[in-house]
């Protein structure tokens, strides 16, 4: 995403929680959910392999509100999802 325009979704992942999240501006829904596996199966990867044995890890995407807050939605929420498209596909319409 370029500087001067601020992406209206994102990827949030703590690898360590409590720590701080990692955060990602993606262009599209479908976008987010790739990222996020992608995530979670790198954790994994790294549990399985002894690369990380002890963690906990949370992780999640965010979509900017009408009054420009962050909401988090779980992306493995088939409605949740359903939700945000909507809202979304209504907020690109002229």
């Amino acid at each position: 995403m370029s500087a001067d325009k601020k992406s209206s979704l994102r990827v949030w992942w703590i690898p360590q929680v409590p720590g701080e999240p990692f955060l990602y501006d993606v262009p599209s829904l479908e976008a987010g959910v790739a990222l996020y596996e992608a995530l979670a199966e790198y954790d994994l990867f790294q549990f399985d392999h002894n690369i990380k044995p002890d963690y906990c890890n949370a992780g999640g995407m965010s979509f900017l509100d009408d009054d420009g807050d962050w909401c988090d939605f779980d992306p493995d929420d088939e409605f949740e999802m359903a939700e945000v498209a909507e809202r979304l596909a209504e907020s690109r319409v002229p």
